[in-house]
């Protein structure tokens, strides 16, 4: 019985043992660290391109001449015949004051015509009585220059109540508001009823002629803009393309707005109605440039103070960072100045999930699957079954 239990003691003693060793060598073993995941990058490559700086902005078309037509004297508005949106004719009645007192003015002045007229003709034959008189020597030559002194005086009597009459005439007439030119009346500013002083604005007349596309833009693209320059635009209604060349920049900024007003001249628009919105689009401005390299920006990372891309290594098939320097940022893209070189390829998606000197595989979209089609053989079998 005790060599028996000697027997298992010694057993138990050889598996603890066994165990001891078998764990001792297992701690002091190190685990093998995972592998990392071979990842599929998108790449773009790098090419050289133009960069286009541009604006577009929504301007409104306006007659290049328009006119705030008033009368020349003051008076009490009985007529206006013009109404907002209605196209005259040269010539044609826009209002009306009340003239009763300038035509009675001009009465008044035709009669100091007819009392000058009648005052010279006195004088005219006063005096040449006097000249047969002083031909026999009945009186003297002083007297005779007397007589002439007075048909002088009649005489300039005479064309002064002329001249008042005329202008009396024209005061009457100045009572009649028409328009200057054939065109579009795009306002009016006085009412029936009202008095209007001289000169104060009663219709707003567009006249019929070229057209102009006016429009706002910043301090930085009026300086970018240029007298004469050619612009393009698209009428929005009917998408019909034109051109024209820049007539007048705003010499200050509009006080609310702060920006600029452009007069954009366009060719052959004779035609466009009034009040049409139109697309003006400025291309090549200062900035533009052929040959750059432009990115999409979901290939730039931010490291540190810099901004890097990872460029892709063929021949490892590995990814590396590039520092690189960021210049004007164009829609989606973004234009690199330095940093690549045309021909090089730079992953363009999930550049936050990479680290230097990975190994990547190059992502091809998958081509869509073409839809099964039936042979004959498999038709007329599927008929036969049916």
């Amino acid at each position: 019985m005790p060599s028996s239990l000697s027997l298992a003691t010694r057993r138990v003693f050889h598996f603890c043992a066994t165990a001891l060793v078998l764990a001792t060598l297992a701690a002091c073993s190190k685990k093998e660290a995972p592998q990392e995941p071979l990842r599929s990058v998108k790449l773009v490559t790098v090419s050289g391109s133009d960069l286009n700086v541009s604006g577009e902005y929504s301007g409104e078309v306006r007659a290049r001449v328009e006119s705030r037509l008033g009368f020349q004297v003051a008076g009490k508005l009985v007529q206006r015949p013009a109404e907002p949106g209605q196209r005259v004719a040269a010539g044609q009645l826009l209002a009306l004051i009340d003239a009763k007192d300038y035509q009675l003015a001009a009465q008044a002045a035709a009669a100091q015509v007819v009392s000058a007229q009648s005052q010279r003709d006195l004088a005219a034959a006063d005096f040449k009585r006097f000249e047969a008189l002083k031909a026999q020597n009945f009186i003297s030559g002083a007297d005779l220059e007397r007589r002439d002194a007075t048909l002088k005086a009649a005489d300039a009597q005479l064309k002064q109540a002329k001249a008042q009459a005329q202008a009396q005439n024209n005061q009457a007439g100045y009572a009649r508001l028409t328009a200057t030119q054939s065109g579009v009346i795009t306002g009016v500013d006085a009412e029936v009823g009202q008095v209007v002083s001289a000169g104060q604005p009663v219709v707003r007349l567009a006249h019929d002629g070229p057209r102009d596309a006016v429009f706002a833009v910043s301090e930085a693209m009026a300086m970018a803009l240029k007298v004469g320059q050619t612009l393009r635009a698209t009428l929005v209604s009917t998408g019909q393309p034109l051109q024209g060349k820049v007539r007048e920049l705003a010499a200050s900024a509009d006080p609310v707005t702060r920006t600029y007003t452009v007069k954009l001249a366009l060719e052959a628009s004779e035609r466009l109605p009034l009040g049409s919105t139109v697309n003006v689009l400025a291309t090549q401005l200062p900035g533009s440039q052929a040959g750059m390299i432009k990115l999409p920006t979901s290939a730039l990372r931010q490291e540190g103070a810099g901004t890097v891309v990872w460029v892709f290594d063929p021949a490892s098939m590995t990814v590396n960072t590039q520092p690189v320097q960021v210049g004007a940022v164009e829609g989606n893209e973004v234009v690199i100045s330095s940093g690549l070189k045309p021909g090089q390829q730079v992953v363009s998606a999930g550049v936050h999930v990479l680290s230097p000197g990975q190994k990547v595989t190059v992502y091809n979209a998958p081509a869509p699957a073409a839809a099964p089609v039936a042979t004959p053989a498999l038709a007329g079998a599927s008929a036969a079954q049916r």
